[in-house]
């Protein structure tokens, strides 16, 4: 019995009709802490943590400092400490509330390493199941996600407001 996985959501990323906005997806303007439109989970003067709009899997978050800069060698100690604190944060906030039984985290430093934006450094968090759906990328260029990504937000963004308040 042959079956059909339909994500038809996708469709405008394939074609090159959605994506990346003109500037720096890390370099938002005002001073808001967390916002829905930008999927901005959380925010402070040091990082920034950001739902990744095109994820890998469900909870896919990217984890950016504030600074605009391309390497790691240029972060100062307060960057890395913060980085490196928020990236514990959130895998904590990913665990209590979509149980992966793992985590892919980490970074591609420079386009040739596959940064996809490459002029602003960021980390990677990508929740990992038993049995995911990893197969579908290498066999059909194509991710399934199984909640809508305005559930996900509206589910992590408690928490991540929390962490502003301690």
């Amino acid at each position: 019995m042959s079956k059909t996985l339909w994500t038809p959501w996708r469709m405008g990323y394939v074609e090159g009709r959605e994506g990346r906005k003109p500037g720096c997806l890390f370099c938002l303007d005002g001073d808001k802490t967390h916002d829905r439109e930008e999927l901005l989970l959380y925010r402070d003067a040091t990082v920034s943590v950001l739902l990744n709009r095109f994820p890998y899997a469900n909870g896919h978050l990217l984890v950016a400092p504030a600074r605009h800069l391309a390497d790691i060698t240029d972060l100062d100690e307060k960057e890395l400490a913060a980085l490196m604190r928020i990236v514990q944060k959130s895998v904590t906030i990913l665990r209590a509330h979509l149980a992966p039984h793992g985590f892919n985290i980490g970074l591609n430093l420079g386009a040739t390493a596959g940064a996809g934006i490459a002029a602003h450094l960021h980390w990677h968090i990508v929740p990992r199941w038993d049995g995911d759906h990893n197969f579908m990328t290498v066999l059909a260029e194509v991710r399934t996600v199984p909640e809508h990504i305005d559930n996900t937000f509206a589910r992590l963004l408690p928490d991540f407001q929390n962490i502003a308040d301690k």
